[in-house]
This record gives C-alpha cells, structure tokens and sequence, in this order.
C-alpha cells in the first residue's frame, strides 16, 4: 500500500469519485454496503483498476481503512511475490476472458495472507460502457489448509500402504521357501508387485481417476515387453480415466494375461503378438467400456483342464467387483479376453 503522502492526491480522487459512484448506483452501493460478502468496486477507466468503493466486509476481512483502500490499484492487495500466472488472471477476468474465478493470495495490514476466490462483474453505464468493475472475495484459506492437511495424510498412506505389500511379499517368500517350488513364488510377487505399483500410481494421482493405457505399461514393464509394443502389440482406443477399483483390477487381470501370454501364449515365441482395444459406448444403464484383448501367432491354443487363479480371478472376480461381463476364450489362434464394464467418463490430463 502507498504511503498517506504518496497517495494524498489519489485518495481526493478516489472520494470524489466515490460520491459520485454512489449517487449513480444508489440502491446498488447500500446493498453493497449491507452484504455479508466481501466486495470492492474499481474505475474501469483508468489503468491498474484503482479502488472506489469497498464495503465494511471487504475492510473487515483485511483490516485495513477505508482510507487506507481507496484510490489504491487492485494488484497492491495481492500479497508480496505474487504469482505472474495470477497476475495474468486476474486481468484476464477484468476483461471478462476467463471462465473459472481465479484463487489468489491476498495480504491483510497485519502481514498475514489469507486466500480467496474472486468473482468479476462489470457495471455498465445507461450506454453499455463499462465503467466500473466490482470484485467480491469469498476466503477460501480454511479450505486451503484442510486440502493440504488431506494431501499430506494421503502421501502418508501411501507410504504406508507400500511398506505394508512389501512386508507381505516378504513374508511370502519366507513362508513359501521350500514348500513351493520357485514358479509359484515368482507368481505371487509378480501379482503383488503388479498391485504395488498401481497402488503408487493412484497415490500420485491422489486417489483419483487412472489412464488405462498407463496401466498397460504399468503391467507390461516388468515383462520388458513395453519397449517392443511396437512390433508386438497394439494398442487402440481413446484414453479414458478409470475409478480406483477398477484401475486396480483391471490391473489383475492383464497381469495374469500378460503372464498367460509370456508363458504359453503369444509372447511365448518371437511371431505372436497382442491386440488390444476399447471404446466408451452408451448403454440403457450408462456408459460402459467394450476391451478386447486378442492373441495370434503363438503356439495353437488348447483349452485348459481346469481353471488356475487367473482365469478365475478374470471370469469371476472381474464380474463380481465391476458389475461387468467377461468372456474368455482359447481359440485355437490365440486366447481372447473381451471385457464389458461400467464406466463414467473421466477426463485425461494431455500433459501426464
């Protein structure tokens, strides 16, 4: 804020402008004057919107006077080394070019900074021109810091939720040593590590949606088989964001197909490759996903004797926790898995 000498001049200014502010928008200003809603009115026509009106609430929220407010631009309220992106969106909601209300920290006299979201308006005059902008501040600090206080007990569980899977994959190698032999323990770390390493990418993503085709890589990693997707696999479909419990068993479920692959099926040899695709179609009950997973060129497929735990963790499981049909089938060329599952939309981040 500038000095009361610097700013002698500005503040006869800005009552001047002040009286005539109010005796143009009468019943506008008391209403103004009466909300409990922190509110400032700036001179559309000058440069840096320099304030001509703030009410009681707006005072109350900052501390400072009237006096104190008046005749000042609207940028001196930010606190010290404002963001240039919020700068540039503050200005950017000034000439009404922004979509969303911008969240931006604010300095209060004592020194303290508190956060809030802004909404912009202009007032017109009887002609149309703008000539006045008013700015109403709704404090967003608590907000603020309950999300941080989530954020940091979220990051917390995850990292206990991964210690806690690798105690468990090391326990299960302890317990398993001698009375199984090595096939079926690197079974039970692969599904273990394959459901650790989802489990970080949710904790990443905060918990939130998941792209699918960063769970195919996810999965293929430990197989080395995603530096060769190009001569081996395809991969079609827009990228879709999935909910937790189905990023997490869908994760399960192209682990065991990929291991199916790499052992007996397509991956099995150097001329076997895997297609896979999906598409997002409405159905009477909502969005759902169609995903067909498709291996050729592998070994002839005969069907098997009895169903292991990734057969039944596909055909059974994926039902059951999804609300979704699978159907797998070994087709002499190649297994196919086709999945139908509800979904809801869910955007993907384009810079992830």
């Amino acid at each position: 804020m500038a000095n009361e000498e610097n700013k002698s001049g500005e503040q006869k200014v800005a009552e001047s402008e002040v009286e005539t502010f109010q005796s143009d928008l009468g019943p506008f200003v008391v209403a103004a004057e009466t909300t409990r809603m922190p509110m400032v009115f700036t001179n559309a026509k000058e440069p840096g919107h320099r304030i001509i009106f703030a009410n009681d609430s707006f005072l109350a929220l900052t501390g400072y006077t009237r006096k104190e407010v008046l005749g000042e631009t609207f940028n001196s309220l930010m606190a010290p080394g404002a963001d240039p992106t919020a700068l540039s969106q503050i200005e950017l909601a000034f000439e009404g070019k922004l979509d969303t209300d911008p969240e931006i920290s604010y300095s209060r006299k004592d020194g303290s900074a508190f956060c809030a979201s802004i909404f912009i308006s202009p007032v017109r005059d009887n002609s149309g021109d703008v000539v006045q902008q008013f700015a109403s501040f709704a404090d967003i600090t608590k907000h603020h810091r309950e999300k941080e206080r989530l954020r940091l007990l979220l990051e917390e569980l995850n990292h206990r939720t991964q210690n806690t899977l690798a105690t468990v994959l090391a326990i299960a190698r302890q317990t398993l040593r001698g009375m199984a032999d090595e096939e079926v323990v690197d079974a039970l770390e692969g599904r273990i590590l394959a459901l650790s390493k989802t489990h970080s990418l949710l904790g990443r993503e905060s918990w939130d949606r998941v792209s699918l085709c960063k769970i195919l890589d996810l999965v293929f990693q430990p197989f080395g088989l995603h530096e060769s997707r190009v001569s081996r696999f395809s991969v079609q479909g827009e990228d879709v964001r999935l909910q937790p419990k189905s990023a997490l068993t869908l994760t399960m479920v192209f682990h065991e197909l990929a291991s199916n692959a790499v052992k007996h099926g397509a991956l099995s040899n150097d001329a076997g490759r895997i297609d896979i695709s999906w598409k997002v179609e409405p159905s009477p009950q909502g969005d759902q996903l169609r995903l067909r997973w498709q291996e050729s060129g592998g070994p002839p497929v005969t069907p098997p004797t009895h169903k292991g735990f990734g057969s039944r963790l596909i055909q059974r499981d994926l039902a059951q926790d999804l609300g979704g049909q699978v159907y797998l089938d070994y087709e002499p060329t190649g297994v196919v898995c086709e999945i139908i599952m509800p979904i809801s939309r869910g955007p993907v981040d384009e810079h992830e």
